[in-house]
């Protein structure tokens, strides 16, 4: 059991991080003049958009989510209307997180934004994919010792990666180097993703390695 969902995790791993590199090099063909740091947005919503329809597809494919009780076409559409809100509100958080931590507020909107849509591209909407729009479950997982499955301590992992990365990427912007990776928020949506492939390789390692605790604390 613990065999066959650690695979699954290494597999859906795998293809997400090959559509990372997918969405990275499909826009040096198709956009004129395409680089990370000159034409840094469209690569962020290059990203953004691939990491979600492949998420979406994978996690779908795989049946991680959480049960409904009913399976109505109107309790279908009202989840996946929790679902959408769920995701515009955590835009909204991180976009409000950003400006407190110094972001420019007017000025670079736009940039402060799509950053918040990278992150939750990258964290958000694996939550959604795993525990559905349950405020209740998303409490459960992120609380000290709330993961019961292999997927909620995954969930935890690359979450945490994830913001890591966006936060320690933010360190090199105030500094006098001028260079163009330095340019808000370049260097932060770089940490962010560099982050949250690190949480793609490290949750399946750390869940392989401490199995016999997780199993325990499952039971």
């Amino acid at each position: 059991m613990w065999d066959r969902e650690i695979r699954a995790m290494v597999s859906s791993h795998a293809i997400i991080a090959a559509s990372v590199l997918l969405a990275t090099i499909a826009p040096v063909v198709l956009v004129p003049g395409f680089s990370v740091f000159r034409t840094h947005l469209i690569w962020l919503y290059s990203v953004s958009a691939t990491v979600t329809a492949v998420s979406v597809a994978v996690f779908w494919l795989l049946g991680v989510a959480q049960p409904t009780r009913k399976h109505t076409l109107g309790h279908k559409l009202s989840r996946l209307l929790r679902c959408c809100v769920h995701l515009l509100l955590s835009c909204l958080f991180f976009h409000a997180v950003l400006v407190l931590y110094g972001a420019p507020l007017v000025e670079s909107a736009l940039e402060t934004f799509s950053l918040a849509l990278l992150l939750t591209s990258l964290t958000t909407l694996r939550c959604v994919c795993v525990l559905g729009p349950n405020v209740q479950a998303w409490i459960r997982v992120f609380s000290r010792h709330g993961a019961m499955s292999v997927w909620d301590t995954c969930l935890q992992i690359t979450v945490a990666c994830t913001v890591v990365g966006a936060w320690v990427g933010a360190f090199p912007i105030p500094l006098d180097w001028d260079r163009p990776w330095q340019v808000w928020p370049v260097s932060c949506s770089l940490g962010a993703l560099i982050g949250f492939l690190v949480g793609l390789v490290a949750a399946p390692t750390w869940i392989h390695h401490h199995r016999k605790r997780l199993t325990y604390k499952s039971k």
